[in-house]
C-alpha cells in the first residue's frame, strides 16, 4: 500500500465503500504515513461541513435584485446562476461559523466518535485482533500507537472485552477496544487527553449513547446502542478500574 494507493481510493475509503480486505490495508498505511493521516483528515472534515451546513433563504433585497435582472436581460440563465452562487456563499460562511462552534461545544468530536462506531460494524471492520483475553490485546498496540492504551476485562459484571482494532479520530490513530452486553457492541475510543476532564459527560446522537471521561492523562469515549442505564454501569465500572 503506497501513498499513490491511498490518494486513489481516499473517497471510497472515508465514504466506507472499500471492501473490507482494503479498508483494512488503507488503515496499516495510516498507522506510519503522518501525511495520509493528515489527507484523510481534511477529506472527513469537508464531509462534516458538508453534512452540517444550513439551509438559507435568499435576502428579499437579494430576490429583488434577481428578479429586476431577469427582466431586464434575455441571459437569465447567467442571473439565475449568480444568485444560485451569492446564496452558496452566504450557506457556506454561516456553515463555517457553525462549525467553528459546533467544535467549541465538542459536538464534532461526538460525531467522529458516532461515525466511527457505525463504520465499525459495517463489513469486516470490527476487529484488527480478536480475543477475550487483555494480556493479548494490550500488547497488540505495541510499535502501533505512540502510547500505550489502558485495557481491562469487565466480564465479571457482564461487559466481556472481546478485541481491539486501530481506528482514526481527528486525523490521529486511536486505540479501538471493544466490549460486548449480549447481542449490544460498544466501542472504547482510548487516546492521549487534551484536558484534566470532569466527570463523565453524557450524550446521545443517532440513537447510540455516548459517554466521555478523561483518566490518568487518557481520554475514554465509549459508544452503543446499549440502553442509557447499563452505559453509564459500564462507563462508570471502567473509570474507576
Amino acid at each position: 500500500m503506497t501513498c499513490n494507493d491511498v490518494e486513489r481510493d481516499l473517497e471510497a475509503f472515508v465514504d466506507r465503500e472499500l471492501a473490507a480486505d482494503s479498508a483494512a490495508e488503507i488503515r496499516a498505511h495510516l498507522g506510519t504515513c503522518a501525511s495520509c493521516r493528515q489527507r484523510v483528515a481534511h477529506r472527513e472534515a469537508l464531509g462534516r461541513l458538508v453534512r452540517s451546513a444550513p439551509y438559507y433563504e435568499a435576502p428579499d433585497r437579494l430576490r429583488a435584485r434577481v428578479s429586476g435582472q431577469v427582466q431586464r436581460t434575455r441571459s437569465a440563465r447567467r442571473v439565475l446562476t449568480w444568485a444560485a452562487a451569492a446564496v452558496l456563499v452566504v450557506s457556506v460562511g454561516g456553515a463555517m461559523s457553525l462549525v467553528r462552534s459546533t467544535a467549541a461545544r465538542g459536538d464534532a468530536m461526538v460525531d467522529d466518535v458516532v461515525d466511527g462506531h457505525v463504520r465499525s460494524l459495517m463489513g469486516e471492520h470490527l476487529f484488527d485482533v480478536r480475543s477475550t483475553d487483555q494480556h493479548t490485546v494490550k500488547p497488540w498496540f505495541l510499535g502501533k500507537l505512540d502510547f500505550s492504551p489502558p485495557v481491562v476485562d469487565l466480564a465479571s459484571i457482564g461487559f466481556p472485552l472481546v478485541g481491539g482494532r486501530l481506528d482514526y479520530m481527528s486525523g490521529r490513530p486511536v486505540a479501538a477496544l471493544v466490549y460486548q452486553r449480549q447481542k449490544h457492541t460498544i466501542n472504547v475510543f482510548v487516546s492521549p487527553a487534551t484536558d484534566a476532564g470532569t466527570g463523565v459527560t453524557n450524550r446521545t446522537l443517532r440513537g447510540f449513547h455516548v459517554r466521555h471521561w478523561v483518566r490518568d492523562g487518557m481520554s475514554f469515549w465509549a459508544v452503543s446502542d446499549l440502553n442509557d442505564a447499563e452505559l453509564t454501569q459500564f462507563a462508570r465500572a471502567l473509570q474507576s478500574t
